[in-house]
Parts: structure tokens; sequence; C-alpha cells
């Protein structure tokens, strides 16, 4: 295993436009440096908040060593907890998800209130402060209907993604919709190859039929071609979206945390369709044309999200170690849109289901290449992999700010 000091050695010699050195995709050590020092300190996109939308309702989300509670209290708010009970450390909430009107210990019963606060412990004698005792905080923060979550005791700045995020998704009604459907799988790989499989399309061609037929694999139509020109055809498309209100234009961070822009489908494509129809007729969108495209939306180092003008599509990555990653991806529709009737379930996810399964094959023969000992960092086209330099540039840039000491930047 490798310590921190050989971590950012390594990180001092990486070769710039190469793909990392191995140890970076599979060494124990480095991953636990890579969740102390980025999943431990980042603003991480956790949840819809349509997935609990009732007073009392629950989800777990596992990240690393840590277990956290989001419950939506009685007010309303969604907040995050630590699960492990104030007492002797149990889990409090054993299930994935469920409903509790309150947060009630299974090992001996100290129940809390949905805002954390602890209201019943047995004989704990008079000198016993309750109010001392309440739940552990988590930072957490829920707008556009999307609920991120910052382990850091002191989390860092997020108001100007904060204010972007609202912007570009104000004509997706994410707060009136509803999960359709949820696939769960995991990849046997790096967290960092997810990325940078996710980063470039010239791949798409001979791994993803189906999704070529909506998504454009031109590289410059979502600003991936290393020197961030974009296509005068997405030029074309973002007036039509920006004209109606719907902000489109490409924006990426200064510290290249986040990216937002809405880049055209394919021809006359409405969606992720096989037909590239529309999958769903009651949308939740106000976006009053269906061939908008897909507002890309991307947040390092858990997730990027499609939001289309029928449906959105929310993805978040986990790390579970050093050479396996779960990928979780939910359908958002609106939440009266009826299955059946406004809506085929299979219609709406097979395209989708598709990918993950061949990217989860692209990404473990990834890994599997990467662990021999032959293997070393190979150059990267900067025309078809301009987003995995820039996501290379990213980690290491944010690692070695971090190990050295140097205030971590999460969104500028």
């Amino acid at each position: 295993m490798l310590r921190e000091s050989e971590v950012l050695a390594l990180l001092m010699r990486r070769k710039a436009n190469h793909s990392l050195a191995q140890a970076l995709y599979t060494d124990p050590g480095v991953f636990d440096v890579d969740m102390n020092q980025i999943w431990y300190k980042s603003w991480l996109f956790a949840i819809p908040a349509c997935e609990i939308p009732k007073s009392s309702d629950y989800v777990v989300y596992e990240v690393g060593a840590y277990s956290v509670i989001l419950v939506r209290g009685n007010d309303g708010e969604i907040r995050a907890f630590h699960n492990s009970c104030r007492h002797r450390g149990s889990v409090l909430c054993k299930s994935k998800n469920g409903r509790n009107p309150k947060i009630v210990c299974p090992y001996h019963q100290w129940t809390y209130e949905l805002d954390g606060g602890l209201i019943w412990a047995r004989e704990m004698g008079p000198d016993f402060d309750a109010k001392a005792n309440g739940l552990k905080v988590v930072h957490c923060r829920t707008f556009s209907g999307l609920v991120y979550i910052c382990l850091a005791d002191e989390a860092p700045e997020f108001e100007d993604f904060a204010a972007e995020a609202q912007r570009y998704l104000a004509r997706h009604d994410l707060e009136n919709s509803k999960v359709a459907f949820e696939s769960t799988i995991v990849e046997n790989g790096n967290w960092k190859l997810v990325w940078d499989n996710n980063r470039e399309c010239c791949h798409c061609a001979g791994n993803h039929p189906s999704l070529c037929l909506t998504f454009p694999e031109d590289p410059s139509y979502i600003g991936n071609s290393g020197d961030d020109s974009l296509a005068s055809v997405l030029d074309q498309h973002v007036a039509r979206c920006e004209a109606v209100g719907a902000p489109s234009a490409y924006h990426m961070s200064e510290q290249g945390h986040w990216r937002f822009v809405r880049t055209p489908l394919v021809g006359t494509s409405e969606s992720y369709t096989l037909d590239g129809k529309a999958a769903v007729t009651k949308p939740n969108s106000s976006i009053p044309f269906k061939d908008a495209g897909s507002l890309l939306k991307m947040l390092y180092p858990a997730s990027w999200n499609h939001f289309l003008s029928d449906h959105s599509i929310v993805f978040r990555i986990t790390p579970i170690s050093p050479t396996e990653t779960e990928v979780s991806t939910k359908w958002l529709v609106h939440k009266d849109a009826e299955e059946g009737v406004d809506y085929d379930l299979k219609r709406l996810t097979e395209v989708w289901i598709a990918t993950n399964a061949e990217d989860k094959e692209v990404v473990e023969n990834n890994q599997r290449g990467i662990m021999s000992p032959a293997y070393e960092p190979g150059p990267l086209s900067e025309k078809h992999e301009g987003g995995v330099i820039q996501f290379g540039d990213w980690y290491a840039r944010t690692l070695t700010q971090a190990i050295t000491g140097q205030r971590l930047v999460a969104a500028e």
C-alpha cells in the first residue's frame, strides 16, 4: 500500500495528456487517499429529493466508511445524519430506505426526532444532557430537486454551483417528479476508470449501438474536444433553447469541478429511445418543444446527469474498493405520469440499461488490462479524449492540493 507521500510523488511525475500511473487505478493505499482527501471532503450528489417525498421518508447512502441517513422532516426539509446511535454506536436505520415517524435505535431504543434531536433514552440519570447527544449532522443541501451531502467537518464553498444548477434546471420540474425506475450495478473497475469512460465518446461507435442512435459522438457537441471548441450546430441549438428561457450554453467552473451544456441529439431525435421519439407524453420539463436535446450536468467526483424535454436521468457513482465502483441510475418522470399510459417502462429505460451494461464491460476490460505488469500510461487524443484529459488534470490537481494542505476548492 502506498503512503500519502508516495501518492504525491506519483502525481508529481504524471505525464501530461496521458492516462494515469498503474497504482493510481489499483493500489489500496491510493484508494484510501482518494476517499480521505476527495470523497470525504467534496460535495456529493446523494438522491433526487422526490425519492423521499413525504415526512418521515428516509434513504441510507453509504460512502466508504460512512453510512448517512437522509430523511425528510415534519417541516418538509431534508436533513442528513450519520447512521450511528449516540449511545453505543449501533446502526440506526438497517434498511436502505423506508418510513419512520421517529428514528429509533434497534439496540436500546434511543429515540430521535426527524430533526436529529434526542427525545428518549432509558434511565440516563439527572445529569444527562439530551441536547448534547442528538444525531451527528452531515452537511446537506437541496436545490432544484436534487440533494447533496458533504462528509467534511467544514464543507467547501458550494454557492456558485448551486446558483448555476438552479438556473440551468429551472425548466426541469424535478421537485414534481418521481423515480420511475432505478438500476444499481457494480463495475469491477476503479472509480477513475468509470469517469474516464464517461468523459469521452470515441468508444461509443464500437460499444453503444443503441445510444449512438440519439447521442452525438462528436466531442465538439459537448465541449470535449480538448480546445473547448464547440460545433456550430451547438451554437444554433443553444440560441434556440435560451430563446425560450432554457439556459444551455457550455459552462465549466474555473476549477473544472462542474459543467453544464445542453447538447442537441442526433437529427430530429427527442429522447434516448430506439426510435428517437419522446419516451414520456406527460413531461417533467416546461420546454415548449420536444427536440431540446439533453442538458448534461456533471459534478466531480460523484455524478453526471441528463435532463431531457420529457424525462431526466441521474447517475451516481460510489467507490467500493480500488477495483469496484457502484453505479446507480434513476429515471425521473413527472409525478402524475402513469406507467402504461404516459410511458412504457421498457421503452423509457432500455437504451441506458444497455449502455450501462456495455460500459460495465468496457470499464472491466480496461481494469483487467491495467492490472498487467506490461501496462504503462498511454497517450490521449486531445480531440477525442479532451474530457479524459480534463478529468485527469482535475484529479491530479485536487489531490495534490489536498495532500499538500492547500485549500480544496470544490466549486467556483
